[in-house]
C-alpha cells in the first residue's frame, strides 16, 4: 500500500492502521499528533482507524528543548 506521508508518497507493507504505521516509522506515539485525510485522529481510535491506499497522513512529532536559559523567564502580563 502507498501512503502519503508528509507529502511524501512512501510505501508500507504489514500496516492496517494508525498505530501500526506509527510503529512501523519508530515513532512514540505519546509524542506525534497524526492527520488523516484531513481531519485530526484521535489518540484514542488510533488502534481502530484503519488506513487504506492513497491516504494522506501528516505527523507531527513534538520535541523538547527551549530558547531561553531558567533565568530569562518572564511571567506573562496582562496589558
Amino acid at each position: 500500500m502507498k501512503l502519503i506521508i508528509n507529502g511524501e508518497e512512501k510505501p508500507v507493507e504489514n500496516v492496517s492502521s494508525v498505530s501500526d504505521l506509527l510503529r512501523e516509522l519508530g515513532l512514540k506515539a505519546d509524542r506525534v499528533a497524526v492527520e488523516l485525510n484531513r481531519e485530526i485522529a484521535a489518540r484514542t481510535s488510533w488502534d481502530s482507524t484503519h488506513l487504506k491506499d492513497g491516504d494522506r497522513l501528516e505527523i507531527v512529532q513534538f520535541v523538547g528543548g527551549g530558547c531561553c536559559a531558567s533565568g530569562d523567564i518572564r511571567p506573562l502580563t496582562r496589558r
